[in-house]
């Protein structure tokens, strides 16, 4: 199975827990891909992680493996000068790279790295998508405004399974790019790949935005909002131990926090 993540040096945890949850939780052998980059204000992920989070990996699977792939140079020469201010991090946007980046296979499912697992995956990974660049579930707030209003499948993509020989061929990732150097947007990867996307809506179980449910496959630790006693954004991630006890009341991934290693 191939697995894509993107980020800086600050989603190390996150993208070692979410990947340690895949391979707990499914017996086959994992193919990792992380793309980083080397940006003003952000630090890329260093080599060495995947050789730490490999490690890691291989105490289930000793034939998973992992590449950390630094695409400072290309992603250099196309920022997304119009979002790099937004309050999402440009580095976010590395996902539109991967189809600049040979390594990485045809059939990928990309996860954001606060996405953890808590079932087998397999049936949505082997999902026929020959005919879409995409597959995902609806926005959860996204969702009210496009899906509703316009009759549009706004998608979250925090958990995408993608075919990358469609979004080779079609261009779609490379009019993403364009999309997100000149026009400013609220959430910028995610509406491009929503406007301009052949896509699929898949089942909420596979990027559960909100409570977890019994069929949960992967839980999605998004921002929410709260509207008593007064509205405001919460984030809470899964690294964040006190939080998810206190605030989520989440306890069933305290054995992935026990063995985090530390980063720099």
């Amino acid at each position: 199975m191939n697995i894509l993540y993107c980020g800086d040096a600050n989603m190390q945890k996150g993208i070692y827990l979410s990947a340690v949850s895949i391979c707990s939780k499914n017996p086959c052998p994992l193919n990792i891909f992380v793309l980083t980059s080397d940006v003003e204000g952000y630090t890329a992920i260093p080599t060495r992680f995947a050789k730490k989070l490999e490690t890691a990996l291989c105490r289930h699977n000793k034939e998973s493996r992992v590449r950390v792939i630094n695409i400072s140079e290309i992603f250099g020469d196309y920022l997304p000068t119009a979002n790099l201010n937004t309050r999402f991090t440009p580095l976010c946007m590395l996902r539109l790279f991967a189809d600049k980046v040979y390594e990485i296979p045809n059939k990928i499912l990309y996860l954001d790295g606060d996405v953890l697992c808590r079932k087998d995956f397999g049936e949505l990974y082997n999902l026929d998508i020959s005919e879409i660049e995409i597959a995902g579930v609806p926005d959860r707030y996204g969702k009210w405004f496009f899906g509703n209003i316009l009759k549009h499948n706004y998608l979250n993509s925090g958990v995408l399974l993608m075919n990358m020989e469609n979004i080779r061929k079609s261009g779609l990732f490379e009019k993403c790019r364009k999309m997100c150097r000149d026009e400013k947007m609220f959430m910028p990867d995610q509406t491009a790949l929503n406007k301009l996307a052949v896509k699929v809506k898949i089942s909420p179980k596979y990027n559960a935005q909100g409570r977890i449910k019994k069929d949960t496959v992967f839980k999605h630790f998004t921002t929410f909002f709260k509207f008593l006693p007064y509205f405001r954004a919460v984030t809470i991630k899964p690294w964040d131990a006190c939080k998810m006890h206190t605030k989520l009341k989440i306890y069933e991934f305290d054995h992935l926090l026990d063995g985090l290693p530390d980063f720099e």
